[in-house]
């Protein structure tokens, strides 16, 4: 499972595995799965690093995906793209435009698709009530990306977003998912995980 901090989220270094999968999603996923699976052994790695983009990823793909020989990988990749245009105003470069976000993705899944057996892909999400606020209205075109690559490729998708709003729209105070829009407390953390293994067809 590789992404930037929402996936990282303090685990263990050079990869994540075990009690070292940190406190977010990943670990949770591990935890429902063992809890429910227990005969199947399955072992979850966690290769997220706070902070990065596309390009970041494009970078260690080798070595934090490829050369780890999964059959399974999770990809969740897309805030920070965004919200370098926001958070860095003063250091454009930092931010990744849509097109490059579209073609290095596209690369990546492209470099993966015949060496795993499958890929889920997960979009970027805002815990937000306006969704004219800026930051969202741009996230939305990375979020139809994703998800244009996902159907193209017959990836499995985990589409955070409606299930986020979901969450808001039945009282959920957007703080009690994510207290900066963007990371996730253990509440979200725990969305993204059943929402994840429901797609996967684990539903806990």
């Amino acid at each position: 499972m590789i992404g930037d901090s929402i996936t990282d989220c303090g685990r263990g270094y050079p990869v994540g595995e075990g009690v070292n999968l940190g406190g977010g999603y990943v670990s949770f996923v591990n935890a429902l799965l063992t809890a429910k699976f227990p005969e199947k052994n399955i072992k979850v790695l966690n290769t997220g690093i706070s902070g990065d983009t596309v390009r970041h990823l494009r970078a260690r793909w080798k070595s934090d995906v490829l050369d780890l020989s999964p059959d399974y990988l999770s990809v969740k990749i897309g805030v920070n793209d965004v919200w370098r245009f926001f958070d860095s105003p003063d250091n454009p470069d930092l931010a990744v435009g849509i097109k490059e976000y579209e073609d290095t993705y596209r690369n990546l899944v492209a470099q993966a698709k015949t060496k795993i057996k499958k890929i889920i892909l997960i979009t970027p999400f805002l815990a937000v009530t306006d969704k004219t606020e800026p930051m969202m209205e741009l996230l939305v075109l990375y979020i139809d990306i994703v998800k244009k690559i996902a159907a193209e490729n017959d990836l499995l998708l985990v589409d955070l977003q409606p299930v986020i709003d979901g969450y808001i729209e039945n009282g959920i105070a957007p703080e009690c998912i994510a207290g900066d829009t963007v990371h996730p407390t253990p509440v979200g953390s725990m969305i993204i995980a059943r929402a994840f293994l429901k797609i996967c067809g684990a539903e806990v």
